[in-house]
């Protein structure tokens, strides 16, 4: 019941992770990230995961490293869908043999795609080809173009109702992290979020490191 996509900006070392589902306040349970990596965790999600991933990845794990140490910490791995992307573009991920058909996993550079309950198996794979045809835009545009493909595509099966966006880069807080948590057009409501963010980000991300100098609107 749900898809998202977890990447890397090759460019300014950012991470961030992009999701919708057909469940409530889903972002708060599926999309982590920091500075040094991003962890999304999904299909009866274990939050517990995603903090756990983000302390191995500081601990300078990589991917498949954190995957294994992640998959040996939760009960009932079968029905997990895990993916981590590292700051060296490094990528893993787990779909367990009792996610919700029909499930499917894709992987592009420097980004992978999972997906359960979805319309049909090609959603992951058109998410990670919007992702790789955005190259050059900010991370959290061509997040939001790959999700905007994979309902193109066909999306959940259910419809969709909640989403998020969340995106690190050098600091300990997200530049970005951006929520609805119940709507009828979430993947819609999140690119309007988006379109009213986008232009004010740098000045939020400039207050908090020098409120003294920041501009203002």
């Amino acid at each position: 019941m749900t898809y998202s996509l977890t990447a890397r900006c090759a460019v300014t070392g950012a991470f961030g992770t992009i999701v919708t589902s057909s469940s409530i306040a889903t972002a708060a349970r599926c999309a982590w990230a920091g500075p040094l990596g991003a962890v999304a965790t999904q299909n009866l999600s274990d939050p517990a995961l995603g903090p756990q991933g983000l302390t191995l990845l500081r601990q300078g794990l990589g991917a498949q490293a954190v995957l294994e140490n992640l998959l040996k910490s939760t009960r009932g791995v079968e029905h997990r869908q895990v993916a981590v992307v590292d700051r060296m573009g490094g990528i893993a991920w787990f779909s367990g043999a009792k996610a919700m058909p029909e499930h499917a996993v894709a992987v592009g550079r420097d980004c992978v795609s999972m997906g359960n309950l979805l319309d049909n198996t090609g959603v992951p794979q058109a998410m990670v080809d919007a992702f790789t045809a955005s190259e050059g835009a900010p991370l959290a545009e061509r997040l939001m173009q790959a999700l905007e493909a994979g309902l193109e595509a066909g999306g959940e099966f259910d419809d969709e109702r909640g989403g998020g966006m969340l995106v690190a880069d050098r600091y300990d807080w997200p530049v970005v992290d951006l929520r609805v948590d119940w709507h009828e057009e979430p993947v819609a409501e999140l690119r309007r979020l988006w379109t009213r963010y986008a232009p004010q980000q740098a000045a939020y991300v400039a207050r908090a490191l020098d409120a003294d100098s920041a501009p203002g609107f």
